[in-house]
């Protein structure tokens, strides 16, 4: 499946959430999901990436992949750092964006189970990361205005030289 990058308006749209015990495409999602991942040398992906407009996300940080249905991040640490940031729908380029060191994530599994996972350093920038997706922020939109300009033109400079 093709990953919908920049400018493209669908990532800018409100994922709706999912049903895991009645969503018979859930499954495929996730697979398709996670081959698009891994084609694209990702750590994380969303299915409004997609296309696909459900609260559905895939990661893998250590070889193992997790797929969380309907994420939410009910705390997170006051502690925060900024890193550089790419993403598959703003390929070429990195930002620094700001995120909580930590963060406790709820959500379903994909059998529809409840899950909690409590996330640290890397793997709670890509659960913030990826939730974001759902809620149509992209890290572009975590830039100050200078910032975002910079970082379109140089985004706009890689696509060029493709």
């Amino acid at each position: 499946m093709q990953i919908l990058t920049h400018p493209n308006p669908v990532l800018g749209d409100r994922a709706g959430e999912v049903d895991p015990s009645s969503d018979a495409d859930l499954r495929p999602l996730v697979r398709k999901m996670a081959e698009a991942m891994y084609e694209n040398q990702g750590v994380g992906l969303a299915a409004p990436q997609l296309g696909i407009q459900k609260r559905v996300i895939v990661f893998d940080i250590d070889e193992e992949l997790g797929a969380i249905c309907n994420p939410v991040i009910i705390e997170q640490s006051e502690e925060t750092a900024v890193d550089d940031e790419g993403c598959l729908s703003v390929p070429g380029i990195n930002v620094p964006v700001e995120r909580a060191v930590s963060v406790v994530c709820e959500g379903l599994n994909i059998d529809g189970e409840p899950i909690v996972l409590q996330a640290a350093d890397f793997l709670a920038r890509v659960i913030q990361h990826e939730i974001d997706h759902l809620d149509g922020v992209i890290i572009l939109d975590r830039l100050t205005t200078e910032q975002r300009k910079a970082a379109i033109r140089e985004y706009n400079d890689a696509a060029a030289s493709e």
